[in-house]
C-alpha cells in the first residue's frame, strides 16, 4: 500500500511539476493594433517591421523572454476608432494578451484608452501622437513610447520661432492636426519666442487639392513684414510640395514641412534648404542599436529604416525592459517598473515620465539636401535637441 501511495504521490508530483512548467512556459502574447489598411498603411507596416526587428535584436534572435515564447498578434483597425476599440477588447478578453501596442491613428487610439482601463491591462501607445492621449484622455494603464504633439511643437518652436516671425499653419481637421497646432502655439509662448501663429488653416484628412487652402494661407501672410513661414502639420502624404508648386516665395513666404517618412521626403528636392524638425532619420543617431537596425533593415528591405520603424523598435525595447524589470507581466508590477524607467532605442535613451507615462526623448533639426548621394540621402543634421531642452507640459488630471 505504501508503495502504491508513493507511486501515486510521485506521479502526482511529476504531473504538478509538469503543469507548473507548462504554465510558466505559456506564450507571452502581445497584441499589435495598427492601421494596416487605409491612409496610414505605410506607418503601420513600418511599426510592425520595427517591432519585430526590435524583439529579435533584444532577445538575441530567440524570441524568448521571461522563459516564454513571444507571440505577436497583429490586428488591423483600418484607422477606424470603433474597429480599434473592438479589436483591443477582443485581444484582452478572447486572446488573453499580456499587453497591447497601438495604434497608428490618434483618433483610434483615443477610442482604445478606456478599454485598457476597464481590462486593467497595459496599452503601449505607438505611434499616435495627439497630446490628449497622455493628457485629458489618459489613464494609468497607458504608456507612450511615441513622441507627442507637444514634443513636435516644442522642437519646432525652437527651430522655427527664433526672432520676429509670422507663422501660418496647415493641418488636418481631426485630433492630430488640432492638437498639433494647439501644442505649437503653446510651445511658442512657453519658449518665449517672438514667433506668432497668425492664421490656422484646417483641411479634411484626405484632401488632395490645396488650391483654396494655399490662397488663404498666402493672403494671411503676404502683406506682413519680416519672416513669414507656413508650418505644415500633416499625417500621410505631405502637401508641402503642392504648396511649393504655387510659389510662396513670390510673397517672401518659406515652407517648414516637418519630418515625414522617407518616400514622402524623397519628393522634397524642390524644398532644398528648408528646415524643420523630425522624430528620427536613420543617419542621425550614433549608437549600437541604430547601427544594427540600419544594417539589418538595408539587408532585408533594401532601404534604410524609416520614421516609424524606429518607433516600433522603441516599443519593443520598452516592453522587453519593462518585463525584465518587473519580473513578469503582472500589470501592477509592470506599471511600477515602467514609471520613471529608462530604456534604449535607436534614437538613444528614452524615459517614461512618472506623471503621465510619456516617453521623454530627443528630437532633431534638419535641413533638406540639394545634392544627394543616393535615393535615401535626404537630410543634413542641423542639431539634436536633447530631451532636457524640450519641457513637455503635463496635461493629465492625475
Amino acid at each position: 500500500m505504501k508503495k502504491i501511495l508513493a507511486g501515486v504521490c510521485l506521479a502526482a508530483g511529476v504531473w504538478i511539476g509538469t503543469a507548473v512548467i507548462a504554465a510558466e512556459a505559456a506564450d507571452l502574447k502581445i497584441a499589435l493594433i495598427y492601421s494596416k489598411t487605409g491612409p496610414l498603411e505605410a506607418y503601420a507596416k513600418q511599426t510592425e517591421a520595427g517591432l519585430m526587428l526590435g524583439l529579435e535584436y533584444l532577445t538575441g534572435g530567440t524570441m524568448m523572454l521571461d522563459g516564454r515564447k513571444i507571440v505577436v498578434l497583429p490586428k488591423d483597425d483600418q484607422g477606424k476608432p470603433d474597429v480599434a476599440k473592438s479589436l483591443l477588447e477582443q485581444a484582452y478578453t478572447d486572446d488573453g494578451v499580456d499587453l497591447a501596442i497601438g495604434t497608428s491613428s490618434s483618433g483610434a487610439t483615443i477610442a482604445m484608452l478606456p478599454v485598457a482601463e476597464d481590462a486593467k491591462k497595459i496599452l503601449l501607445v505607438e505611434p499616435a501622437v495627439a497630446d490628449s492621449i497622455t493628457g485629458d484622455k489618459w489613464n494609468r494603464y497607458i504608456f507612450r513610447s511615441a513622441r507627442n504633439s507637444s514634443q513636435d511643437a516644442l522642437s519646432g518652436a525652437l527651430a522655427l520661432g527664433k526672432g520676429d516671425v509670422a507663422i501660418a499653419t496647415l493641418a488636418q481637421d481631426y485630433a492630430f492636426g488640432h492638437d498639433g497646432v494647439t501644442a505649437f502655439k503653446t510651445a511658442l509662448a512657453e519658449s518665449h519666442s517672438d514667433g506668432k501663429v497668425v492664421f490656422e488653416e484646417y483641411a479634411p484628412f484626405m484632401t488632395t487639392d490645396f488650391t483654396a487652402s494655399a490662397q488663404r494661407l498666402f493672403d494671411a501672410l503676404k502683406d506682413l513684414p519680416g519672416r513669414k513661414i507656413i508650418a505644415v502639420i500633416w499625417a500621410g502624404p505631405n502637401p508641402a510640395v503642392k504648396l511649393a508648386d504655387m510659389k510662396p516665395e513670390r510673397y517672401g513666404i518659406a515652407l517648414a514641412p516637418g519630418g515625414n517618412i522617407l518616400p514622402v521626403m524623397q519628393q522634397w528636392k524642390q524644398l532644398a534648404g528648408a528646415q524643420g524638425t523630425i522624430y528620427y532619420y536613420y543617419g542621425f543617431p550614433k549608437n549600437p542599436m541604430n547601427e544594427w537596425l540600419v544594417a539589418e533593415h538595408e539587408k532585408r528591405f533594401h532601404m534604410p529604416p524609416d520614421f516609424f520603424t524606429c518607433g516600433g523598435m522603441a516599443a519593443a525595447s520598452a516592453v522587453v525592459a519593462a518585463i525584465k524589470k518587473a519580473g513578469g507581466t503582472d500589470t501592477e508590477k509592470l506599471i511600477a517598473a515602467m514609471e520613471g524607467m529608462e530604456f534604449d532605442t535607436p534614437k538613444g535613451k528614452m524615459t517614461f515620465r512618472k506623471e503621465d507615462h510619456q516617453a521623454l526623448q530627443s528630437m532633431y533639426v534638419f535641413s533638406i539636401k540639394a545634392d544627394r548621394k543616393n535615393d535615401w540621402d535626404l537630410l543634413d543634421l542641423v542639431r539634436e535637441i536633447p530631451a532636457s531642452e524640450i519641457p513637455v507640459p503635463i496635461r493629465n488630471k492625475r
